[in-house]
């Protein structure tokens, strides 16, 4: 039985919003009831931002994680300090550690530091941390399969983004095979 509720959390502009509609798109693709609800700050680019996500086997009565998420994937600190109270006990946080140096306060939930940013430079472009952390995530939880996870991306990497495919793909790879 799957029941996962995610946030997804940072600043605008690091790919926080995508990270969930990815999640959104696999979820959809495996006939899984889904939601997905954005939340911005005042700024968009440099401002705050987060998305509620659920991926469950039976219906949604409200889209909306509050002090009950299973999981958060945190971008930046401010994020961190926001929603690790958020997260249920026996619960996960994905951590950047690339950019967040504080580690977890709570001792009664799993967190993974994912040095997001390194590797996005490494592969040659810093705008795919966000997938770096999606990838470790996925891995961990194993929510999502592999097939659905790349049709996903496909679909948020078509048009004017096809460029960013492969890449994002790498990214994806380099993110779930740091956790598996």
């Amino acid at each position: 039985m799957i029941n996962e509720k995610i946030i997804c959390a940072g600043f605008g502009g690091q790919g926080v919003m995508l990270m969930g509609q990815t999640i959104l798109y696999a979820g959809m693709v495996e006939g899984k009831e889904v939601s997905w609800l954005p939340s911005y700050g005042p700024e968009m680019r440099g401002g705050t931002a987060n998305c509620s996500v659920i991926v469950s086997d039976r219906p949604i009565g409200s889209p909306v994680i509050s002090n009950n998420a299973t999981s958060a994937i945190i971008m930046n600190l401010p994020s961190l300090i926001k929603f690790e109270k958020d997260v249920i006990s026996g619960g996960r946080l994905v951590i950047n550690s690339s950019l967040i140096e504080k580690k977890s306060s709570r001792s009664d939930i799993k967190a993974y530091y994912i040095p997001a940013n390194d590797i996005a430079v490494e592969l040659g472009n810093s705008r795919v941390a966000n997938t770096v952390l999606l990838g470790a995530y996925l891995k961990l939880t194993k929510i999502l399969s592999d097939t659905s996870i790349m049709k996903a991306l496909h679909k948020a990497f078509s048009g004017t983004k096809a460029h960013m495919l492969d890449i994002n793909m790498a990214a994806y790879e380099r993110g779930a095979d740091l956790v598996g």
